[in-house]
């Protein structure tokens, strides 16, 4: 008999490398049905809601929140919102018309989520991101161009105000958006992704929008705070304007 075989024709690899295979099986099934807690079941535009299925889709699971709040995953709640579009030809898939304002359709590159409609925290359960004249432990680097005072020039080179102040994020310590004062009154946040810093002009250029479109920029409900949800919309905002801002920014490049 050969030394390590159970019979003359199963050996002890031979068991390790069946148990091997059935439990990367059972891994890869459990990992297909881990990633299905959220997005699932599909959507698609001619077969609507797909089957959720009784094998692939897990069972809810609880998940307890800092704040002490519970979230159950999978909850199957869809986004009731209708497109404010205009299909631009029959065939699934095919490119959204705004209707309206395109810059405040919501659709396309203004498309946001529904994220919750309060602030986000740090562990110690204060606001993640503040202005410096709240966060006073932070403050701009001396090495850099300090931006507060800086001339803000829209896309069409219109000057539409100066920055007041910054807004920083307190787990990362970096820079998350500028506070406009507008020439007309009120104030915007532009977030730093859309912000184009000439140091030594003392200018920030934004590509995203004109200047006249920087009235329509989404305020805050407090002039210190900002909630994920104000967030998403803000950031859709400047994001429409790279595609909406102008007529001649949804033609074709040729």
């Amino acid at each position: 008999m050969i030394r390590g075989a159970i019979t003359s024709h199963i050996d002890v690899a031979q068991v390790v490398l069946y148990a091997f295979w059935i439990f990367f099986a059972g891994l890869i099934f459990y990992l297909r049905r881990e990633d299905r807690r959220e997005g699932y079941p599909l959507e698609s535009e001619d077969r609507g809601v797909g089957d959720r299925g009784f094998l692939l889709i897990p069972d809810p699971k609880t998940f307890l929140r800092s704040d002490g709040s519970v979230v159950l995953a999978p909850n199957f709640e869809r986004d009731a919102r209708a497109p404010n579009a205009e299909k631009a030809a029959l065939f699934p898939g095919a490119p959204l018309t705004p209707n309206g304002d395109p810059m405040r359709a919501e659709v396309g590159p203004g498309a946001y989520a529904l994220r919750a409609d309060v602030t986000e925290k740090t562990h110690d359960g204060r606001d993640l991101i503040a202005p410096l004249r709240i966060a006073t432990n932070f403050a701009v680097a001396s090495e850099g161009p300090d931006p507060i005072g800086m001339q803000v020039v829209a896309a069409d080179r219109d000057v539409v105000g100066a920055v007041r102040d910054v807004w920083v994020d307190r787990s990362e310590s970096m820079l998350r958006y500028y506070e406009i004062a507008l020439e007309g009154g009120g104030r915007a946040l532009l977030p730093v992704g859309f912000a184009n810093v000439d140091g030594g002009k003392r200018l920030i250029k934004v590509d995203a929008i004109l200047g006249e479109q920087f009235a329509g920029v989404p305020r805050t409900r407090d002039a210190d705070k900002v909630t994920l949800l104000e967030e998403e919309k803000i950031a859709a905002y400047y994001a429409a304007g790279t595609l909406y801002a102008t007529p001649a920014r949804t033609e074709s490049m040729l």
